[in-house]
C-alpha cells in the first residue's frame, strides 16, 4: 500500500472519495469538504492547511484520512488553548499542529476512512494512523490530534500510544414516540408545562416555521438564512466559519442532507437555523435572528428539530456543543472522545496526568447533569 498527501481534495474524484465515506455521513462527503476549500473557509489563511492522507493499492484509492496542518485551534471544539499556553510558558511552539477532523464540525464519525470492500480494513486503518504519526514526526509539529473519531478508532489510537480525552455533549434520543405530545408525555409535569408555555409564547407572537431542504433553497433564501447565522457570529466577535457561497454550493450538491428551518411573521423571515442530516441523525449547526424574540431560540433550534426527527424517523438529534439549558428540553449528556499524540516526552507526561484528572471531572459532571433530567424516572431513555 502507498500513502500520498493531497493538499486539496480537488485532486480526488468525488466518486473515489465518497466510496470510502460511511453511508449517510454528510460532513465527510467530498462535496462538503471541497466546498469548504473552494470558497476559502479552509485555507492556510484561516488556519486550516489540507494535508489529507490517501491510501492506495495498485493505484486504487482504498483509504483516506482528512488531515490539516493547524496554526490555531478555532473551529475544533476540543479545547486545547490551555495546552498552547503551557507550551508557550516553556518557550516551545504549540503551533503548527496536525489535526484530523471535519472543520468546524463537532460531530462524531469516522476519521480513518477505508473502502468497505478492502481486504483487510483493520490493517488499512492502522496504516493510515501510522502515516499520520509519521507526518507529525517529519513535519516536526508539537502534536497530532484526532477529534471526534468513532469508538473503534479511539481504541486503535490508544493501542498506538495516543492519549485519550473525554468530553460531553447533549443529545436527544428517539424513544419510540409518534409525535411531540408523546415526547412531552415522558416529562415531569412541571417540565412539560414549561415547554408548552415556551411554545405558546412563540405562537402568540404570530411566528410560524417553514422547513426546507437544501434543494428548495434559492440564492436569495440562502442569503437570508446565512445572514441570520452571521449575525450570531459577529455578535460574539468572530466572522462566520463558513461562507454564503459555501452554503449555496452544498445546497445544490448535497441538498438532500441540508435542512433549513426559517421562522416567519407574515411570510417574512425573522430567524433561522441551519441543520445537516444523515440517515438516522439530525445535526444542529447555525442559528440567528433579527431581534430577541421570547423563546424563539428554543423553538427553532430544539423543538422544531425534534419534530423533524419524529416526522422523518431519525433516532438521534445532536444540536451542537455545550449548553446545559438543553437538558431541561430533553437533551441528555453523551460522552465524546478525542485522541492526542504529544511529541515532547515531558509535556506528554503532563498532558496524560491532566487528562486523567479531567476524565474524572467530566464523568462527575455528566452524573450531576443526569440527575437533573426532565424525564419521569420510569420513562427516562436508556443511556
Amino acid at each position: 500500500m502507498d500513502v500520498e498527501i493531497a493538499t486539496s481534495l480537488e485532486a480526488v474524484t468525488p466518486a473515489a472519495w465518497n466510496a470510502l465515506v460511511p453511508a449517510g455521513d454528510p460532513f465527510l462527503r467530498h462535496e462538503f469538504l471541497v466546498a469548504a476549500e473552494r470558497h476559502g473557509c479552509v485555507t492556510a489563511e484561516t488556519g486550516w492547511t489540507p494535508r489529507h492522507l490517501l491510501l492506495r493499492k495498485d493505484g486504487h484509492l482504498i483509504g483516506a484520512m482528512p488531515l490539516y496542518l493547524r496554526t490555531d485551534s478555532w473551529g475544533e471544539f476540543v479545547f486545547d488553548w490551555s495546552w498552547a499556553q503551557a507550551w508557550q510558558r516553556l518557550g516551545l511552539p504549540y503551533y503548527p499542529k496536525l489535526t484530523s477532523a471535519v472543520p468546524f464540525t463537532p460531530a462524531t464519525g469516522a476519521r480513518l476512512l477505508v473502502h468497505p470492500q478492502a481486504a483487510d480494513r483493520a490493517c488499512c486503518r492502522a496504516a493510515l494512523l501510522e502515516a499520520a504519526l509519521t507526518q507529525a514526526r517529519t513535519l516536526g509539529v508539537s502534536s497530532l490530534h484526532v477529534l471526534f473519531p468513532s469508538e473503534d478508532e479511539l481504541s486503535l489510537a490508544r493501542d498506538q500510544g495516543l492519549l485519550l480525552r473525554q468530553d460531553t455533549q447533549f443529545h436527544w434520543q428517539h424513544a419510540g414516540e409518534e409525535n411531540f405530545d408523546g415526547y412531552l408525555a415522558r416529562f415531569s409535569s412541571a417540565k412539560r408545562k414549561k415547554i408548552r408555555r415556551e411554545r405558546r409564547r412563540v405562537q402568540e407572537q404570530g411566528i410560524r416555521h417553514v422547513v426546507r431542504d437544501g434543494r428548495a433553497m434559492t440564492d436569495e433564501l440562502w442569503e437570508v438564512a446565512w445572514g441570520f447565522s452571521a449575525r450570531t457570529f459577529l455578535r460574539r466577535g468572530r466572522p462566520p466559519y463558513l461562507s454564503l457561497e459555501f452554503f449555496r454550493e452544498i445546497g445544490r450538491s448535497m441538498g438532500e442532507q441540508v435542512v433549513v428551518i426559517l421562522a416567519e411573521v407574515q411570510d417574512t423571515p425573522i430567524a433561522g437555523a441551519i441543520f445537516f442530516r444523515s440517515d438516522d441523525t439530525l445535526y444542529g449547526r447555525y442559528w440567528g435572528a433579527l431581534d430577541d424574540f421570547h423563546s424563539l431560540h428554543f423553538e427553532t433550534c430544539y423543538y422544531q428539530g425534534i419534530e423533524y426527527c419524529l416526522a422523518e424517523g431519525l433516532r438521534r438529534f445532536e444540536p451542537g456543543t455545550q449548553g446545559e439549558h438543553k437538558v431541561a428540553r430533553g437533551f441528555l449528556p453523551v460522552a465524546t472522545g478525542s485522541a492526542h499524540w504529544i511529541a515532547d516526552p515531558r509535556l506528554r507526561a503532563a498532558v496524560a496526568d491532566y487528562l486523567e484528572r479531567e476524565r474524572s471531572h467530566v464523568q462527575h459532571y455528566m452524573d450531576e447533569v443526569e440527575a437533573h433530567s426532565p424525564y419521569r424516572r420510569e420513562s427516562a431513555p436508556a443511556p
